[in-house]
């Protein structure tokens, strides 16, 4: 699905959709009807009503196939964002085992990378183009600065390494997200499941080619369950684009 469909807000992606989907219902209904006045009305006459449950049961499994990854995807970007933002939290609250300028140092790197993130890292992700070739450098800055902390009481010490796991945590769960804003339904299931579509449909045409309310009827209600099956997978395709994204609010609440 093309970028501008996936930053519509919803209510507009669901008139584009809608209308796409009639618009393609409505052709398939007149092409179909049109060949049903001639030789090919003999031919339509042959079709099986039977046809018709085969061809919506594939129908339905890819839908629920494409709904599972991406759902799956959606999740796990909301974990990792918490994830994230638990390590962060994490780090702040130990610092305090390190009063004065090592404590304001530390809480002033996890604020610098929040800031980093939101600001930069998020619309890259939105747009599927941020990379992992460059490490976040408040982060790395922060795991240097970690490393090389002075323990002066067996408590500093457990500290230390707490904040040092916790740093990798969230490395770990950054390059999990940037990972999961390239996730997408890619252009073979969209393909096969838009050709399955068409199938349907103009199985369903065929078989009530002789009456043409009951086509209607038929490929409208088929029409628009084919219309909220594409919306609800657009929508979620994407976990950090459009409307319906994981947004950086828990890093807000964490940020120092």
């Amino acid at each position: 699905m093309d970028d501008w469909l996936h930053n519509l807000p919803v209510k507009w992606m669901a008139v584009a959709v809608f209308a796409i989907v009639y618009l393609s219902t409505g052709a398939i209904f007149a092409i179909i009807m049109l060949l049903g006045r001639g030789n090919w009305a003999r031919v339509f006459k042959g079709a099986s009503p039977g046809l018709l449950s085969p061809l919506g049961t594939i129908f339905g499994l890819l839908v629920v196939f494409t709904i599972f990854q991406v759902w799956g995807d959606f999740d796990r970007a909301v974990l990792a964002v918490d994830r994230e933002a638990s390590a962060l939290r994490t780090v702040v609250l130990l610092a305090t085992s390190f009063p004065g300028e090592r404590e304001t140092q530390i809480r002033n790197l996890v604020r610098r990378h929040i800031d980093e993130a939101i600001a930069t890292e998020w619309p890259e992700m939105a747009k599927g183009s941020a990379t992992l070739n460059v490490a976040p450098p408040a982060l790395a800055e922060l795991l240097h600065l970690a490393l090389s902390l002075t323990p002066q009481s067996q408590g500093q010490i457990v500290a230390q390494c707490e904040i040092v796991a916790a740093l990798e945590n969230a490395m770990d769960a950054r390059r999990e997200r940037i990972n999961l804003s390239q996730s997408t339904v890619n252009w073979v299931k969209w393909s096969c499941m838009f050709a399955q579509a068409v199938c349907a449909l103009i199985a369903i045409a065929m078989i009530h080619s002789d009456n043409r309310a009951a086509a209607v009827i038929a490929m409208g209600i088929f029409a628009t369950g084919v219309a909220v099956c594409v919306l609800l997978i657009a929508s979620h395709d994407r976990p950090f684009t459009g409307e319906v994204s994981v947004k950086p609010g828990v890093l807000l609440q964490v940020r120092p």
